[in-house]
């Protein structure tokens, strides 16, 4: 279960500095490829994932009337993705049918949800791209999902991006991307990112006031060292 205190921390750090703590852990493919923020000026998104799972549409299963039942993936995937958590989609990394569209990603957005992701695309994408919830896709794509997808099953594990995605998973997305945390690693790597970011923070006002990186970016040398720990204390 993620904690406020660790969901605080992860608003506040990059998926860059993620990526780097946990590939100190060995993992090195958490962050979800070719997916990009249509909303980039909104705050870090972070969640649990809850996951929708496509498969290749067939023409006698998937017309338009398999909307009317409420029992349809996509449907009720909509209404009972929890409130805080991240609705992670895998489409087969195929953008040429929507994922979703405005209307969707908006009852999402209405219910708290925190965020959308898929590798595949967005239909209404401009008016997604206005709408106070982050969300990332491949690229924009008008036909109706039913045109390539077939909603199979939610909550039970997926691929996006080439990324294996477990349901409670901790995604987080910046202006940058989406990484995927996994869940039992969310508390610690948040509490080392926060320690990287300030890090990183006194390195790059270093750099801009014309110190070398060498020596300071790792910092192997007792200066380097001392010099941070002032910086730290004056904060």
């Amino acid at each position: 279960m993620l904690s406020e205190a660790t969901r605080e921390k992860l608003k506040g750090v990059s998926t860059a500095t993620l990526t780097t703590a946990l590939f100190k852990r060995n993992f090195r493919n958490q962050f979800i490829q070719d997916v990009r923020p249509l909303n980039p000026g909104l705050p870090n998104m972070v969640g649990e994932a809850f996951t929708l799972r496509y498969i290749p549409a067939r023409e006698d299963l998937d017309g338009i009337q398999v909307f009317e039942d409420r029992e349809h993936p996509q449907r009720k995937a909509v209404e009972e993705c929890p409130p805080g958590a991240v609705m992670v989609i895998d489409s087969r990394k195929d953008a040429r049918a929507a994922s979703a569209g405005g209307i969707l990603v908006s009852r999402m957005m209405m219910r708290g949800v925190a965020g959308v992701v898929t590798d595949g695309g967005f239909r209404d994408s401009p008016e997604i791209a206005q709408l106070q919830m982050p969300a990332y896709h491949r690229r924009p794509s008008a036909p109706t999902n039913l045109t390539l997808h077939h909603a199979l099953d939610i909550n039970n594990p997926i691929g996006c991006g080439d990324v294996p995605v477990y349901p409670g998973d901790v995604v987080v997305g910046d202006g940058e991307g989406v990484v995927v945390i996994p869940a039992h690693l969310a508390g610690e790597i948040a509490d080392e990112a926060v320690r990287m970011t300030m890090f990183e923070d006194f390195v790059q006002e270093q750099v801009l006031q014309g110190h070398s990186i060498l020596g300071l970016y790792p910092p192997t040398t007792s200066e380097a060292v001392a010099k941070f720990e002032a910086w730290k204390a004056r904060r």
